[in-house]
């Protein structure tokens, strides 16, 4: 075979080596534009991992790189001038410079033909005169441009600017973050020896700081120069240095992340950058590259033919790829919004960045360095209030208080529709699957949505707090809650609006009743679908009597007992209804801005406090995002909501997603509403919880502990198992969890099954 590669990076270099090993008669030439010693990065990171899959391929040159890496196993973050080390992270580095020509003997020395100084000009020639082409030409590949309409490159210029610089300070015990604060905002380096005298120092910084300095109209010297004076005590004298001179003006960028939805064409497949990127702050593009090249050089050898192995190839790589971008995707946006982390203590801060990316977690911190973790564990214990008797606990069993209330941890059993109450009162369904919820060990345990009229209903089968009866049957509940659990109990208040009249969740989910359906009432003429009735728009009258409502029900959760009111603003529900701008098309004084839009809310808010007693909380659920890009809420406008309630006195945000319009384009995947959590908590500095595809102890501590949230919230998990919590417990070797007296034996045995590692009969 005839292969050309267009590109004498990693990527390229080894792709050649591991073609003429699995075929020697195969002609391979790498074509290079730059010089053989020419490198524009400093030093590069390889995992462990990645070292032994190099081995496995060719172990010279996995000998080779291996001869000149600098190891270490240590993360350090200076940050408030205080810095942080865990230990077990487990990485290598190696120049750029230094792996190029290691790859560059041994491709020589394999027989690949190595055209340096050569410009990459026609694909199509290329495509022509050689059986396989393998485009390894970088972020800004020529081959990918010239057949764009074939490869439909996805390319993301990200937030932050950075530039790549080394220098002779020595970082070689540990790959160190900094992070300063300057009169222009915060700039960060990344910094990491990569050979016995020279080290890594990326500088980053946002946009707007990069501005404020002036960057864009400083040559390299200058800009350099500046950096050195940020960093001047990190360095220990020694100079920053750039090998990009080749650059006129700023070599600062903005990172690009690059997804193609195809990789091949014809006999044109594309490698490394060309055709993913990776982030630098999780070190991965090299290996992303380096493994790419081993899959491809396998599945031409195996497969025979070029069709068959493009798609073995794209099929295996992209599933891998995707998942790393993933991760990267998740460390550059916490870096791109960190200001609103640095405030955090430092020990809060320091596990914020090392779980930044998901693919540490909280138990895969402790295997790394248990030592450090069990300190950050106790730190967050003591700042809770715990005593020092409960210091050695995970975050999930720390305590949180909320005015009068205290929760004996941090677990809570998300509202979840039953469907079972009859006329809108619970009955002994309700009693029995909430007296379980809450023997199970969580310390805040919600009912559904509770609705405030019989028309507020969403289904027949919801419950409500519109008469006596209804909150006598509410008071047998909480009471049993009371007495037989250490759990507190709260009641969801809201009004379906645009959502109501629907089916029970196991029919048909919000399609209306087949018969016997009520009017509806909503911020606006808008139906939820269009086989949904449309609402009445609510006018001043309706706005008072619905008010009259929430006050009533308001006072009737007090009469039966409930510790914590919610009112449910999310989910397309009537208050939902006013706030997202997909619903409200009105032109008074409830439509139109935010304030607007809140106004309404906010008055039932005033009303409901005004009536519950004053050392109750109250909380409000509210969708952080439609999901439907700039048309609805977004993020963004989340935080203001959240500032907006904060001000009007609201206790604790429980920050929820979605659900309120048929356009919705969810992104689904583990903990995927977190990050919505995390912003408003940290940006509108308001108690928050979290909610979506929380499942396992891991997420929930790492949540915490983070600062993503005060509390977490479980949903589908507690209905597969109500003792969710006791069981996670009891897998810890947690022995301060309370269990029901009549269960001392089960709990008893559950322990002894922990202690000798037979957990697999005790998932959570």
């Amino acid at each position: 075979m005839k292969v050309v590669c267009l590109g004498g990076g990693p990527s390229g270099l080894y792709f050649a080596i591991s073609m003429k090993l699995r075929d020697p008669s195969s002609e391979v030439t790498v074509i290079e534009r730059n010089r053989p010693d020419d490198t524009f990065g400093w030093g590069v990171v390889l995992s462990d991992e990645t070292l032994d899959n190099l081995h496995e391929n060719d172990p010279v040159s996995a000998a080779a790189i291996r001869e000149h890496f600098a190891y270490w196993d240590d993360i350090a973050v200076v940050h408030k001038g205080v810095r942080t080390v865990s230990t077990g992270h487990g990485f290598c580095g190696i120049g750029r410079k230094q792996l190029l020509v290691l790859l560059q003997e041994r491709a020589r020395a394999l027989g690949v033909d190595i055209r340096f100084e050569t410009e990459v000009e026609d694909i199509d020639a290329y495509m022509r005169d050689y059986d396989l082409v393998v485009a390894a030409d970088g972020l800004n590949s020529k081959a990918r441009s010239q057949f764009a309409d074939q490869f439909k490159p996805d390319i993301d210029v990200r937030k932050c600017k950075f530039v790549w610089l080394g220098t002779h300070q020595k970082f070689d015990d540990a790959f160190t973050f900094i992070f300063e604060k300057t009169e222009h905002g915060w700039v960060w380096a990344h910094a990491y020896q990569f050979d016995d005298d020279t080290a890594t120092f990326i500088v980053e910084c946002s946009e707007e700081t990069f501005e404020r300095f002036g960057f864009a109209s400083l040559n390299q010297q200058e800009s350099i120069a500046l950096c050195e004076r940020i960093f001047e005590k990190h360095l220990g004298g020694h100079a920053l240095m750039t090998n990009a001179n080749h650059i006129r003006g700023s070599a600062w960028i903005n990172f690009p992340r690059v997804l193609c939805e195809r990789w091949s064409y014809r006999n044109l497949v594309l490698m490394g950058d060309a055709a993913a990127s990776a982030h630098f702050s999780i070190g991965s593009g090299t290996k992303l590259a380096l493994e790419s090249a081993i899959a491809l050089a396998d599945y031409i050898d195996r497969e025979g033919n070029l069709p068959a192995a493009f798609d073995k190839y794209e099929d295996t790589r992209r599933t891998e790829v995707l998942k790393l971008q993933s991760a990267a995707r998740n460390s550059l946006e916490w870096f791109e919004e960190v200001e609103r982390y640095l405030d955090l203590d430092p020990v809060q801060f320091n596990y914020s960045l090392l779980t930044r990316s998901q693919r540490i977690s909280h138990e895969n911190l402790r295997l790394r360095d248990g030592a450090w973790l069990d300190g950050a564990e106790r730190w967050y214990q003591k700042q809770a209030g715990a005593p020092d008797t409960a210091l050695n606990r995970p975050p999930m069993f720390a305590p949180y208080r909320l005015r009068g209330m205290t929760l004996k941890n941090r677990i809570v059993v998300s509202p979840m529709a039953q469907y079972k109450a009859v006329d809108g009162c619970p009955t002994d369904w309700h009693l029995v699957h909430y007296g379980e919820r809450a023997k199970g060990g969580a310390g805040l345990v919600y009912v559904e949505m509770t609705c405030v009229s019989a028309e507020g209903r969403i289904t027949p089968g919801c419950p409500g707090l519109y008469t006596d009866e209804q909150a006598r049957a509410w008071k047998r509940i909480t009471d049993f809650v009371h007495a037989e659990s250490e759990a507190k109990i709260c009641v969801q208040l809201g009004h379906s609006g645009p959502k109501g009249s629907t089916q029970v969740g196991w029919e048909e989910m919000d399609a209306p009743l087949m018969e016997g359906n009520w009017p509806l009432l909503a911020a606006s003429e808008v139906p939820w679908s269009d086989q949904n009735q449309t609402p009445h728009a609510m006018n001043r009258q309706d706005m008072d009597q619905v008010i009259g409502q929430f006050v009533e029900a308001t006072k009737r959760a007090e009469a039966a007992g409930f510790d914590m009111v919610e009112l449910h603003c999310a989910h397309g529900y009537l208050l939902s209804s006013f706030i997202t701008p997909l619903t409200n098309r009105r032109t008074d004084e409830y439509g139109g801005s935010l304030e607007n839009r809140m106004r309404f809310p906010l008055e039932v808010f005033a009303a409901v406090r005004a009536v519950w007693p004053e050392d109750k909380p109250v909380s409000v659920r509210i969708s952080a995002n439609d999901w439907v890009g700039e048309a609805g809420v977004t993020p963004e406008e989340a935080v203001e909501i959240a500032r907006m309630l904060k001000a009007a006195g609201v206790d604790i945000c429980d920050v929820s997603a979605g659900q309120t319009s048929k356009q919705a384009k969810p992104v689904y995947g583990r903990m995927f509403q977190t990050p919505f959590s995390d912003r408003i908590r940290n940006e509108a500095h308001m108690a928050t919880m979290a909610v979506g595809n929380i499942y396992e102890p891991d997420h929930v501590n790492s949540i915490l502990l983070a600062g993503r949230a005060d509390l977490v919230c479980l949903a589908r998990p507690h209905l597969s198992n109500p003792y969710w919590t006791l069981h996670a417990a009891a897998a810890f070797g947690d022995m301060n969890t309370h269990w029901p007296k009549p269960y001392g034996p089960g709990a008893d045995q559950m322990r002894r099954l922990a202690e000798r590692g037979e957990t697999a009969t005790m998932k959570v």
